[in-house]
């Protein structure tokens, strides 16, 4: 089990910080799509990562750097991506490979996608956290919408919000239960504070659970229960997990990242 955000997160990186240090963004280079990436240790990406406490540094050629993919970084400055993407993010846990490499590489490959286009990923997410500690108010909230506010005050617009959560959710009945309420009012709140009331989002149906959790299947029964406009959903129930049953591995999270993006090619 990784420990939530509330008893990892710094508190030297308080809110005021943060958009302090907004205006010194670079625009060198920035694009021109921006996703958010947010949720758990799946989408925080533990490919590579799940054995011995470090990760093995495998990257696919899907997931290899690129000019036309960048990053936003700890520092709020846009930076070319590579992974693990996020490095410095995710704080206080083991990263490797997740979904958002893979997403970007497939965007830009496909017709759908301008040939001038620039990919954005704005990584969020924090392994251990339950969707409670991703409510309005909260430092896991209150980092995710600062950190996409910054990379959509460029000349990109922000696409998507990515989110792959719920493992953690899985280890009590009631927090199974109040899942598609939770992710409602998440969602409602993010589209009011970024002033984007038809932002699209995409969410993850989980494939495991965290420490083993009992209810599992209950979580994916609340999950696509989630009715809101300009929402999508992709499974990632049959990807392959590693040894540790509660990751997916490298090869799973390349094949969810072309599924995302088909996803959202699907919505042009």
């Amino acid at each position: 089990m990784e420990p939530a955000a509330a008893t990892m997160l710094p508190r030297a990186l308080p809110i005021l910080l943060l958009l302090a240090a907004a205006v010194t963004v670079s625009t060198e280079r920035a694009p021109t799509l921006v996703f958010i990436l947010a949720g758990q240790s799946n989408m925080g990406g533990r490919g590579g990562a799940t054995v011995g406490n470090h990760w093995d540094g495998v990257v696919p050629p899907e997931c290899a750097p690129s000019p036309r993919t960048l990053r936003l970084s700890p520092t709020l400055r846009w930076e070319e991506a590579r992974e693990p993407l996020h490095a410095g993010v995710d704080v206080g846990n083991v990263v490797g490979v997740g979904p958002g490499m893979p997403f970007a590489h497939a965007l830009l490959r496909s017709p759908a996608c301008s040939r001038g286009a620039v990919v954005g990923l704005v990584p969020c997410a924090q392994g251990g956290t339950p969707i409670a500690n991703w409510s309005r108010g909260s430092e896991m909230y209150d980092r995710m919408v600062t950190r996409a506010r910054v990379a959509g005050a460029g000349t990109g617009r922000i696409a998507a919000l990515l989110w792959f959560q719920g493992e953690a959710d899985a280890m009590r009945r009631e927090d199974a239960l109040a899942y598609a309420g939770r992710m409602e009012a998440f969602v409602r709140d993010v589209r009011r504070d970024l002033a984007m009331p038809n932002l699209l989002v995409i969410q993850i149906g989980i494939a495991t659970a965290q420490n083993q959790g009992k209810w599992l299947d209950l979580v994916r029964k609340e999950q696509r229960a989630v009715r809101l406009p300009n929402l999508k959903y992709v499974d990632a129930m049959g990807l392959p997990i590693a040894s540790d049953i509660t990751h997916l591995t490298t090869q799973a999270q390349v094949r969810l990242g072309k599924m995302l993006a088909d996803a959202y090619i699907a919505t042009l």
